[in-house]
């Protein structure tokens, strides 16, 4: 175990420090507020992210280095000694060597030969990558994360509704509407979950779809955008007849190869709420 103690230069947060940082768990959810709380097979390694699941202590390491980072806990220029963190979070060098190997390729460390492995500046930073989003999304930087979001979206997905009515693929046709089915059975039984999953699968397929593959590389941050829990950015995080409707009004346009007319209903769809409506403009007519 880990003493209290640490040397000056470690670049580690001191317990105190670690203790209160929260979670990335959605709001309302009852959480502990220490590593003690965290599961006892884990040693003290915290909980883990959607991105980080399935990946044992090694994607824990992760999530709890990368929040702990883009909290600024950790600031820019300190060193992350590894023996250090292999004490505290009781792992082995080879799960720690391989956690600063992740977190340098999210642009999160760098490691150079005679320097030692240190924390990078924002600027550095993959801001597209899903952890990085959602680890933003629940630290000091979630008001800025949601808008730079909403606003991103705003320019990725009405154009990929645009474009994807010139692809009438039938099977791609189908399985959108079987999600606006599974969407509209869920509202009615009011069960949440499954309309967020099968949100999150017609924004990802209609990206997909579009027929631009670099539009296809930021399919991850809709997905990421739809998983982050808190205030309502878009019409799609509170299920509800209006924006079932609006998923609904696109699918229809997709079979009609109108392809302003989709755009026009996701740009409607993503400005459900007035709070969007604050960040970016009104939707244009066609």
């Amino acid at each position: 175990m880990m003493t209290a103690a640490r040397s000056a230069d470690s670049g580690l947060a001191t317990p105190g420090e670690l203790d209160r940082y929260p979670y990335a768990e959605a709001p309302g959810t009852d959480r502990g507020t220490g590593w003690d709380t965290a599961e006892p097979d884990l040693g003290r390694v915290g909980r883990r992210t959607a991105g980080s699941r399935g990946r044992g202590l090694h994607g824990q390491l992760v999530q709890q280095l990368g929040q702990m980072i883009v909290s600024g806990d950790l600031g820019a220029d300190r060193p992350l000694v590894p023996e250090e963190i292999g004490q505290r979070f009781e792992v082995s060098r080879t799960v720690v060597r391989e956690s600063l190997r992740v977190l340098e390729a999210k642009g999160l460390v760098s490691a150079r030969p005679n320097v030692g492995t240190r924390v990078r500046p924002v600027s550095d930073w993959n801001l597209l990558d899903p952890d990085i989003i959602e680890w933003r999304a629940y630290g000091p930087q979630r008001d800025d994360q949601r808008r730079e979001l909403s606003e991103l979206r705003w320019t990725i997905e009405p154009l990929a509704a645009r474009l994807a009515a010139g692809h009438g693929r039938e099977d791609v046709q189908q399985r959108l509407t079987d999600m606006v089915g599974i969407m509209g059975h869920a509202l009615g039984q009011g069960d949440a979950l499954t309309f967020a999953r099968a949100d999150n699968e017609f924004h990802s397929l209609l990206i997909q779809v579009a027929g631009n593959r670099m539009l296809e590389h930021l399919s991850g941050i809709v997905s990421a955008a739809l998983q982050v829990s808190g205030g309502p950015v878009t019409g799609c995080e509170r299920p509800n007849e209006t924006s079932l409707a609006h998923h609904a009004r696109i699918v229809d346009a997709l079979a009609g190869g109108d392809g302003a007319a989709a755009e026009a209903a996701m740009r409607q769809l993503l400005t459900v709420h007035p709070e969007v409506e604050r960040v970016v403009p009104a939707p244009r007519e066609h």
